[in-house]
């Protein structure tokens, strides 16, 4: 195969997927091969250990691919069950293969459980929509997944965990007022970079996030109430059309990490012509 070749570990459970979708956002194993084949001619396969056991397409095995990406998910990892222990068998096995690995909030939970780390529930509480204020550090700074970045940003977000505990060979690249928002690790042969916002996602996508997370949301407080909610997706949607909206900018608090798309995902730029790209033609 001539493009090289990402395998996407799509985390959601085919329910999750659905409903995602059918509140118009993107399913999240499609969602993230869009956003990939936006930035870079890659071949994208997907699978989704959350439903079944995994199967490659006939003939291939973790070593033939160039890149693994993972998705998140709206499961949470210290719940177990053999949903959960099947990624986590198969993110050892990516650690195993070598091959260059991205995750995103789910996706970088599941490494760090893999890799020996810990997972809880964020004492700061819920972090929805956007993610403000993340700081790189100088390890951050220095960074080749943050070439093109602020120094602080906003990103897209939605999650209820955090990494309580780094594994070995695990380095702090960027923290916000939640909490840790990036790391880079090594396992083996293999080198990991994981964000817990999501590069991957665009207006559209946190818009049905909120749609679909409503309930609970409110339940948390974020919202005082449904109309506030839907006004908040009203915005989301509008920024989806022109992401460079002055008045909802301002509002939202959100600068040129989010209203130039080459910006809000230069970490996944990044990963592919970084790691991806020079692996396919090693």
């Amino acid at each position: 195969m001539s493009e090289p070749r990402i395998l996407i570990i799509d985390g959601n459970r085919a329910a999750i997927r659905e409903q995602q979708a059918a509140a118009g956002g993107r399913p999240t194993g499609e969602g993230y091969a869009l956003a990939l084949q936006g930035l870079a001619r890659v071949h994208c396969d997907i699978v989704r250990p959350a439903d079944a056991a995994v199967t490659l397409p006939a003939g291939a095995n973790l070593g033939d691919y160039d890149g693994v990406a993972i998705t998140g998910s709206a499961l949470n990892i210290y719940d177990g069950g053999e949903h959960i222990e099947r990624q986590v068998e198969l993110m050892r096995a990516v650690f195993d293969s070598g091959v260059p690995c991205f995750g995103s909030c789910w996706g970088l939970q599941l490494a760090v459980t893999a890799a020996g780390g810990r997972v809880s529930v964020n004492p700061r509480g819920r972090e929805f929509g956007f993610a403000r204020r993340i700081m790189l550090n100088d390890a951050g700074r220095a960074h080749d997944m943050y070439r093109g970045k602020p120094v602080v940003f906003e990103a897209v977000t939605v999650h209820l965990d955090a990494i309580e505990t780094l594994p070995p060979g695990a380095s702090l690249l960027a923290e916000s007022d939640m909490g840790l928002q990036a790391i880079e690790m090594r396992v083996g042969n293999c080198l990991f970079w994981g964000v817990q916002y999501h590069p991957e996602y665009s207006f559209a996508d946190i818009a049905a996030t909120a749609k679909r997370y409503a309930q609970v949301l409110l339940g948390a407080g974020l919202f005082a109430d449904r109309s506030e909610l839907d006004a908040w997706v009203g915005d989301a949607l509008a920024l989806d059309r022109n992401p460079r909206d002055a008045r909802l900018c301002w509002r939202h608090g959100l600068g040129p990490a989010m209203q130039d798309v080459a910006v809000k995902m230069a970490e996944l730029r990044n990963w592919l012509h970084v790691q991806v790209l020079p692996h396919h033609g090693a």
